[in-house]
This record gives C-alpha cells, sequence and structure tokens, in this order.
C-alpha cells in the first residue's frame, strides 16, 4: 500500500492552530501525519503570547499567510490532503490553484476574489468591524459578544466566553479587508484558477448556521469552478462558524477525511 499522505491544516482569522487540536488528534489516530502550522505573526505563539502582544501580526496579507504554507509543503515528501477553516478555506484553494496538494477541503471558507455573496448576516458580521478604513495594517480584536454572533452563535453567553478565552486572538487587519472588498475585484491575492484542469479535487463544507460565511458563499464559489477537476458541495445543518469546534465536529473531521481518502489524486 502506498504510504498515507500528510494533512496539512490552515487555521482562519481570529484563531490559532490550537483551533485544530482535536482534529489533528483524530487524524494522527489514523494513522496520519498532521502538520497546523501558524500563520506570520502567529506563528506557535499561545493565544495569551498573542493578546499581550498582537503586533507581529500588522500589515500581514494573505499572499504573505499562503506563501507561508507553500513553503511548508514544499518541504513534504508527497502532496498533502489540505484542510483549511474560514480564511484557511481559501488558503486551501488558493494552494491548489498553484497546483499543491493531492485534495483539498475548505471549510466554511472565505470567498475568493470575485465571489460576491454578502447577506445581511455577512453584513452585520464585518461591519462594526471594517469602520476604520485606516487600520489596514493593524490589528483587529473581537469583543466576546461579536464573536459570539460571528463564531459561537449555537452557544449561550457563559460558554461563549469560555471559548472565547481560548481559542479568540486579535486578526490581521489587511487580511479582513482584503477578503471584504475580495467580491469586488476578479483578481488579488484571494484570485483562484477556476478552471485548472489538473487541479486537486476540492470539497467545499458550509454550515447552515453560519453567520459570517452563509452557505450562500461555498453555494455560490462552487458554480464558479469550470474544468474536469472534481469539486464537490456538503452542507452540515445547524453548524456554526464554530463548525471545526461545535459539538458534532467529529462528524465533519471523518466526512471530510473519507471524501479526502475517496478523491484523492
Amino acid at each position: 500500500m502506498a504510504p498515507k499522505p500528510s494533512i496539512v491544516l490552515a487555521h482562519g482569522l481570529w484563531v490559532t492552530p490550537h483551533s485544530w487540536v482535536e482534529w489533528k488528534l483524530r487524524f494522527e489516530s489514523a494513522g496520519y501525519t498532521v502538520l497546523a502550522p501558524g500563520w506570520p505573526g502567529v506563528d506557535d505563539r499561545s493565544v495569551t503570547e498573542i493578546c499581550a502582544d498582537p503586533s507581529p501580526l500588522k500589515g500581514v496579507t494573505i499572499a504573505d499567510v499562503v506563501n507561508r504554507y507553500e513553503e511548508i509543503i514544499k518541504g513534504l515528501d508527497t502532496p498533502p490532503i489540505i484542510t483549511g477553516h474560514s480564511f484557511g478555506g481559501l488558503f486551501t484553494q488558493l494552494l491548489l490553484s498553484r497546483g499543491f496538494g493531492c485534495a483539498g477541503i475548505a471549510i466554511s471558507a472565505a470567498g475568493p476574489a470575485g465571489v460576491n455573496a454578502l447577506t445581511l448576516s455577512t453584513i452585520k458580521s464585518t461591519f462594526p468591524i471594517l469602520t476604520n478604513p485606516f487600520n489596514q495594517n493593524g490589528v483587529i480584536p473581537l469583543s466576546p459578544s461579536q464573536f459570539n454572533y460571528i463564531f459561537t452563535n449555537e452557544l449561550g453567553k457563559e460558554e461563549s466566553e469560555s471559548v472565547y478565552r481560548e481559542l479568540c486572538i486579535p486578526g490581521s487587519a489587511h487580511v479582513l479587508w482584503q477578503g471584504a472588498l475580495a467580491g469586488l475585484h476578479s483578481s488579488g491575492d484571494g484570485e483562484v484558477i477556476w478552471d485548472k484542469a489538473d487541479r486537486a479535487p476540492l470539497l467545499l463544507i458550509g454550515g447552515g448556521n453560519d453567520h459570517i460565511v452563509p452557505v450562500s458563499v461555498p453555494k455560490a464559489v462552487v458554480k464558479k469552478y469550470s474544468g474536469p477537476a472534481v469539486v464537490e458541495y456538503k452542507e452540515f445543518e445547524g453548524r456554526t462558524h464554530h463548525i471545526v469546534g461545535q459539538t458534532g465536529w467529529q462528524e465533519v473531521a471523518d466526512y471530510s477525511l473519507a471524501w479526502a481518502e475517496k478523491n484523492m489524486k
């Protein structure tokens, strides 16, 4: 039997690789080597350390993060399964467009350039955060209530604040602004090659109760892809943007891995 590929986990904005800790253990128990690198500025620092000094995240761009993951993947012996959540799901698609990976799983993924599928919940999630256009090279923190609305809307206040303390860090303003404006442009750091014939198979996963990346986004993304490369969509009802940590995350993880094992090239 051929050796199993590695799995590379790409985290999203406002969190660290710690958001993948249970997934990493689950995939490792299935015999995989799992890497969960931090973004530039996140690196291997703890949530406490980053909150105390978020300055290394200032000015970090989408290209900076994708280039970091590309360098890590280039160091592997075989193409990995690339799995990303939120902006990490966008990075997954960008890496597949660059020719990397044997399969890609994009979970509640931020939309690539040229995809405009905003809903009222998306606007409500981001409008209070993007009120200062002069902070594009700074960092943007979330309050506990903002985190509850954006990520953990399946939880009550106390449970959500516990997750907030465990996971939440200030996010790169530049990455957020790039994502917010991506739908208005067909090019830029968030541009994917929609018709790339030799792209690795891609699965997009949507959560039925996700406020910041509603299912309209992955559905619109799937329609943009063309050509012979495999692209599929799976929706999990009742899942929020906290989908990788929400109760029942095991179902999402197991479905993702089974799909990758079946479809990887």
